[in-house]
């Protein structure tokens, strides 16, 4: 199998390619559709992923550049906050930025999102490039324009939708990561084959150890093919005014509870969505829309993976049904749910009782 590929997200004329291969940091400026000689090249990176990841990129770009300047921030979920975007934007206005000015964010998700949204507003938009050195946010959030920080009331609920110039995915960079941020990646990968590929999920069923392990090839597949999928409901709906909602699969459970867990680690972003894909196909079953071996099978999956299918804290369904009812997905006083009739077969549904949600919740609590 090669071992580079790309693919294109297909947005007209703010289209950008995927980049996915080993080593490709090095050949960054190669890869990016936008020359980088003469500009500023401002680099935003946290203290876990300054070595080696974003020395390889300063590296790549440092002749090219004018000149270049590299800010590292606190790793974590932490970060996506008001202060630390304060933090970002001043350093960038102290720094001279201008709208020829390149930005790229290289890191996980945290630093993606954190990134993607200083760049979305300083100077009214530069361009950025997202350089995703996590299994989580190479598959999912470096894709498709989704910035912003969370706050007080909830995750995500302050953002911009704003397109990177390109994506640079390199899977060496997954040779550092702790495998409990692995599999965090993981449950992500899985979503895209629940969501509409059960084809996909099957080959995850067999191949689940091979993604885990590294393994150049499976690897290769699995990011690959996540990509793909996220960059044709994000092609289909880039705004989420419909179809672009599916890939939120267990996020509106999992949101809630990372939530009330406080972004302190205790429960990381795709430890969340996994136990809220369970909850999300429990919910689906108990509507009579799935079965109860379809649950059973995502279940075990999951756990049989590594992942949390159990909420690890103590909290009661009234704050997590509060917090759900933040959520960016409640329309007219009503929250969308992304349920499921089987494996791949996900859906929209505006229409749930509550009362089978605060059901789902009280069962998952006394687990």
């Amino acid at each position: 199998m090669s071992t580079h590929k790309t693919l294109t997200v297909d947005l007209g004329d703010r289209s950008y390619p995927i980049h996915i291969g080993e080593g490709l940091l090095d050949t960054l400026p190669d890869l990016v559709p936008l020359d980088l000689e003469g500009r500023s090249v401002f680099i935003l990176t946290d203290q876990n992923v300054f070595m080696p990841h974003a020395q390889s990129v300063l590296a790549a770009v440092k002749d090219l550049a004018a000149r270049v300047e590299i800010k590292t921030v606190m790793p974590g979920e932490r970060s996506k906050s008001y202060d630390t975007l304060q933090n970002v934007l001043n350093w960038l206005l102290e720094n001279k930025v201008d709208r020829s000015s390149v930005f790229i964010a290289v890191g996980g998700g945290v630093i993606g999102d954190l990134g993607g949204f200083a760049a979305s507003i300083v100077m009214r938009g530069i361009p950025y490039i997202q350089v995703p050195t996590t299994l989580l946010s190479m598959v999912d959030s470096s894709v498709g324009g989704k910035t912003g920080i969370n706050t007080a009331q909830g995750k995500n609920l302050v953002g911009t939708f704003y397109q990177p110039v390109a994506v640079i995915a390199d899977t060496k960079a997954l040779e550092t990561l702790p495998d409990r941020e692995m599999l965090a990646g993981y449950a992500e990968v899985v979503k895209y084959g629940l969501i509409d590929r059960p084809d996909f999920f099957e080959w995850l069923q067999t191949n689940r150890g091979g993604v885990l392990d590294l393994n150049a090839d499976a690897l290769m597949h699995a990011i690959a093919t996540s990509c793909e999928a996220k960059a044709e409901i994000v092609a289909a709906d880039e705004k989420e005014s419909g179809k672009r909602a599916l890939l939120n699969l267990g996020h509106t459970f999992g949101h809630a509870l990372e939530a009330e867990a406080g972004y302190d680690g205790t429960l990381l972003h795709g430890e969340g969505v996994s136990i809220g894909m369970v909850l999300a196909h429990r919910l689906s079953e108990r509507m009579g829309l799935c079965t109860a071996e379809d649950v059973k099978t995502v279940t075990q999956h999951l756990e049989q993976a590594g992942l949390p299918v159990h909420i690890p804290f103590q909290t009661n369904a009234d704050v997590l049904m509060n917090t759900m009812m933040s959520d960016k997905k409640v329309r007219k006083g009503k929250l969308t749910f992304v349920l499921t009739k089987g494996i791949g077969k996900a859906f929209l549904n505006a229409d749930v009782d509550m009362k089978d949600v605060e059901t789902i919740w009280n069962e998952a609590l006394s687990r």
